[in-house]
């Protein structure tokens, strides 16, 4: 059996650890008669098509701005370790590990769906979000082009959103963006972790650079549409030092506002991210995980609402009081909402033919 974890190139998880709603775990072990062979370093993405028959995700979550949102795509080829929907492929059967990153599903037909919720006679308008779960713009975008499907709905139907990503594809997009901000029906959300390239390559290794993500940031306020960073996920002992920097450098590209979010384990990274520690700073790994706990109550997680989202204890209050000293000496606004228009909606046309389902509702 490997004693270690191997390394892939250009992949985040250096394992693919079994989902918590499997029965059976697998092991490779060498019994001696080389029928064990040492596993592939490159791993191929793949992807399918997701058959989901709704696309608006609904929440009630205090911790959050919005209660709706939209995700094209189930995984991400991002990478990032630190990401917390990875244990959401496990209801898919997968593993939180490499299986998130290279087996990825696609909601082909997102922008019909969305066409249908949003003409239901019942729909109230309120901001939606996209992105939010697994990034919109990851590299499989690119070919696929469902968010500026997307875009496109929501633009015709005058409906307001809230985008988040890391990546510079989103620049693709800018002519959408720019009108649905002229009627203000769009705010976007840039996230940098950190202006550590070395270490960006291994926290998150097919995200796009921290540089060039502040370069997408600057074209977008640049274009009048309004701006955020999200620092995050703040990393207790890791990345903790670049608050102060990371804000400097957003609010000069041109973020109007910031936020941040301290690092949560759940279920699965419980074990991904130490893993992860240990190959790439073994040296560090204890003394991080301890700061982890110290936000934590002592854990690794903790999904109280008011606090999954700061941590808790004295590390978590200078976190906060950390960034939010860094935002007043740039002039920009601490986790601003903005406020964007509900009153232009207009039902989409669809032409008159009516979903299965929406003649119930």
């Amino acid at each position: 059996m490997r004693e270690t974890p191997l390394v892939r190139r250009g992949r985040g998880s250096v394992s693919n650890v079994t989902g918590r709603f499997e029965a059976d775990r697998h092991h490779d072990i060498d019994d001696g008669w080389s029928s064990y062979a040492e596993p592939e370093t490159r791993v191929q993405t793949q992807w399918r098509n997701d058959t989901n028959r709704t696309i608006i995700t609904r929440n009630q979550s205090p911790d959050i701005h919005f209660d709706r949102s939209v995700n094209p795509y189930r995984g991400c080829e991002h990478g990032c370790i630190y990401c917390f929907a990875r244990p959401s492929h496990t209801y898919l059967g997968h593993s939180a590990g490499l299986d998130f990153e290279t087996r990825l599903y696609a909601k082909r037909d997102s922008a019909k769906l969305l066409m249908q919720e949003l003409s239901k006679r019942s729909y109230q308008c309120e901001p939606v979000a996209i992105g939010v779960n697994t990034d919109a713009y990851q590299p499989l975008e690119k070919k696929l082009g469902i968010t500026r499907e997307i875009l496109e709905v929501l633009l015709e139907a005058r409906h307001p959103a809230y985008l988040i990503t890391k990546s510079s594809l989103i620049e693709r997009d800018l002519d959408l963006l720019t009108e649905m901000a002229k009627q203000n029906l769009v705010s976007v959300c840039i996230t940098v972790t950190t202006l550590d390239r070395a270490l960006a390559r291994k926290l998150e290794p097919r995200a796009t650079t921290p540089a060039r993500r502040m370069q997408t940031l600057k074209a977008v306020s640049d274009a009048g549409i309004p701006t955020r960073v999200s620092v995050s996920p703040v990393i207790p002992a890791l990345n903790e030092e670049e608050i102060d920097n990371i804000v400097k450098v957003a609010a000069e590209a041109g973020a109007q506002a910031a936020y941040a979010i301290v690092l949560r384990l759940p279920h699965e990274l419980q074990q991904l991210f130490p893993e992860w520690l240990a190959i790439h700073y073994p040296l560090r790994a204890e003394r991080i995980m301890k700061a982890i706990r110290s936000v934590r109550d002592d854990k690794l997680n903790n999904a109280d609402f008011g606090s999954r989202m700061i941590g808790s204890g004295p590390r978590a209050d200078i976190i906060k009081q950390r960034f939010e000293s860094a935002c007043k000496r740039t002039g920009i606004s601490v986790g601003r909402d903005f406020e964007l228009d509900c009153s232009r909606f207009k039902p989409p046309e669809t032409n008159g033919q009516l979903s299965l389902f929406e003649s119930i509702a």
